[in-house]
């Protein structure tokens, strides 16, 4: 059974379509694509948001009793801080499995959406998330890595790495490829075709950052009342309150989950990208197309 409402992604698109045909896609398939992501990664994405409940608290515990003014008593007080910073551990490393785990569902729901012409197989998707998490974990790991690197060396060597090693993802998974060949043909397959990829993604990007910027307004508007009563009280550490209040923490961790899933929008737009570059390269689309006219 076919989706009446599938849209072909092997094929050449420019840059319009690509963004269009994004927003097509999340018009007709967002509701069931999203779903299916978060109830595959939904233990992740708790843990993240835990990790970002314990770190507010942390930080809300622990910085009211730093007194930078008082040389006497400074070494006790650094010495609070380890709990900090063992909260930014926990933070960073459960954002990275959720991002990870996001990745994983998005972009096998893509590759069984593509290949069944628009009927997904939730089980196969589920499999795969669970195979072949830790070759996306070590994928993920060198892609940080090359644009931690390059943004030693200058802000737009990272620029150049990250869109270049970005399509490493949709080669792992759409050519099956092992994770350090697709991470080195992400190099040759992107040769030509960079400014055309920036463009979409930076594009891309800068729409979903705005809609996405919707979730964070009520949390942001609690923030500003919350703060202002703080400031006119005569105790500054006061306003490290609002890292416990209640309110403001479901506020921000609604805008959390929606930053979670509009990044699985951001991989759409990748795929569109990927099929667009193999089909100037390789036609392969335009030849699956023929062979099957003559089935």
């Amino acid at each position: 059974m076919n989706n009446d409402h599938y849209i072909e992604f092997k094929k050449e698109r420019d840059l319009g379509a690509i963004i269009t045909d994004t927003f097509t896609f999340l018009r007709t398939e967002g509701k069931p694509f999203l779903i299916t992501v978060f109830k595959i990664s939904i233990v992740p994405i708790l843990l993240a948001v835990a990790a970002i409940l314990y770190y507010l608290f942390t930080v809300s515990d622990v910085l009211p009793k730093v007194n930078l003014s008082s040389t006497a008593s400074n070494n006790n007080e650094f010495s609070s801080i380890g709990p900090m910073f063992l909260a930014m551990f926990l933070l960073g490393v459960f954002y990275i499995l959720a991002y990870v785990s996001i990745n994983i569902a998005s972009m096998y729901y893509l590759k069984s959406y593509i290949d069944n012409k628009g009927v997904v197989d939730f089980d196969y998707v589920n499999e795969k998330v669970k195979n072949k998490f830790w070759s996306f974990l070590g994928l993920g790991i060198l892609i940080g890595l090359v644009v931690i690197v390059g943004a030693f060396l200058c802000f737009f060597p990272a620029v150049y790495l990250y869109i270049t090693v970005s399509l490493a993802i949709p080669i792992f998974v759409f050519q099956d490829k092992p994770v350090m060949d697709a991470f080195g043909d992400s190099f040759s397959f992107i040769k030509g075709h960079w400014w055309e990829t920036f463009g979409v993604m930076f594009v891309v990007g800068l729409l979903l950052a705005v809609l996405g910027y919707v979730f964070s307004v009520p949390a942001i508007i609690y923030q500003l009342i919350n703060g202002f009563t703080s400031f006119t009280t005569d105790d500054p550490t006061e306003v490290l309150g609002l890292l416990s209040d209640p309110v403001y923490l479901i506020l921000n961790l609604l805008s959390y989950v929606g930053r979670f899933l509009f990044y699985a929008v951001s991989l759409v737009s990748s795929v569109f990208i990927y099929f667009d570059i193999n089909e100037q390269k390789n036609a392969s689309g335009t030849l699956e197309e023929i062979n099957n006219l003559g089935q």
